[in-house]
């Protein structure tokens, strides 16, 4: 098979298309003839060197596919030769073959296309397990997004609005910000040109954010406790403005808030598993209705991967950016 391989990490020049023996499903796995894959941002840090892929995990870059199920090891019992599916991976994304966890395996949507469904898994996963999971989002909360204009931003805002949620978010510009709108977020606040804190405060009465989704990290962390409501719910997801910070703990006490995060490519299959098991019954029925869909930013020949990343680390796209194999 065709393959993305990183002989050695650095820059989006080191990933190169090679070739290579396709990979053989497991006991309790599926093999997947790779139609698509998505690109994400755990991706762009393990080519730099910074988040390793677990044990016995695939080297190889790429965390979710779309495509078919050519064969099936021991003990699968759902999945079936010819089924078209897209999963999330712990590994191996970026090639023509790849195999996955029968339970992190959900059926394509109906009406979703090959490239659309590739940018399904990652997103939703990391977006359902944090704030349904753990931050226990409820209806007629304030769920306050940070780049809400990226894969996870645009996925937590479709979600986050049909569950009956109200969603403000932050995005970088203009352009990104009514894009967030169209989502349903009810106000996208452009950090670059005010602050974030005293528009939540307004947009909420004086009330503050109940969950707040967050990948930025750095300045960000004792700003998101600030506009936090009584007893609000702090998830930190990535720290792209760094992950070592000062917090003022007293406004964590007087506001009983909690903050918390989480990585999911280290979690057990079993609480993956549990996690495809929600979609399926309370999200994949929403998609099927075209009231949530992935927000496609580009799509990429494999070959041409470094470009992907590129644009991926340029942050100027708006949504998901897909390989296609």
């Amino acid at each position: 098979m065709r393959f993305i391989d990183l002989p050695e990490h650095g820059g989006p020049e080191k990933m190169v298309l090679a070739h290579g023996d396709a990979p053989a499903a497991g006991e309790g796995e599926v093999l997947i003839r790779v139609a698509a894959a998505g690109v994400n941002r755990p991706d762009i840090v393990q080519r730099a060197g910074f988040y390793p892929p677990p044990p016995g995990a695939s080297p190889v870059l790429g965390l979710e596919v779309a495509g078919e199920v050519i064969s099936i090891g021991a003990g699968v019992q759902r999945c079936k030769v010819g089924d078209r599916v897209c999963a999330l991976t712990n590994g191996g994304g970026y090639a023509e073959y790849a195999v996955a966890p029968e339970g992190q395996c959900l059926p394509v949507p109906s009406g979703v296309s090959d490239v659309e469904a590739a940018a399904l898994p990652e997103t939703f996963f990391t977006v359902w397990s944090n704030l349904i999971h753990r931050a226990k989002l409820r209806e007629g909360e304030v769920l306050l997004v940070h780049g809400g204009s990226s894969g996870i931003g645009t996925t937590a805002i479709q979600i986050a609005v049909n569950l009956g949620v109200r969603v403000i978010a932050t995005a970088g510009s203009a352009e990104k910000c009514a894009a967030c709108e169209q989502l349903g977020a009810e106000l996208a606040i452009n950090y670059r040109e005010q602050d974030f804190v005293e528009a939540v405060k307004a947009a909420t009465d004086g009330k503050g954010a109940d969950v707040i989704l967050d990948m930025v990290g750095g300045d960000y962390v004792d700003r998101n406790i600030q506009c936090a409501a009584r007893d609000g719910r702090i998830v930190n997801i990535a720290f792209l403005q760094g992950a070592k910070v000062e917090v003022n703990m007293l406004p964590v006490m007087l506001k009983r808030l909690t903050l918390t995060g989480s990585t999911l490519r280290p979690q057990s299959p079993e609480v993956k598993a549990a996690i495809a098991s929600d979609l399926r019954e309370q999200v994949w029925p929403l998609v099927e209705a075209g009231k949530i869909r992935p927000l496609i930013a580009a799509s990429f020949p494999l070959a041409d991967v470094a470009e992907a990343h590129r644009l991926m680390e340029s942050s100027s796209h708006i949504g998901k950016i897909v390989l296609t194999v």
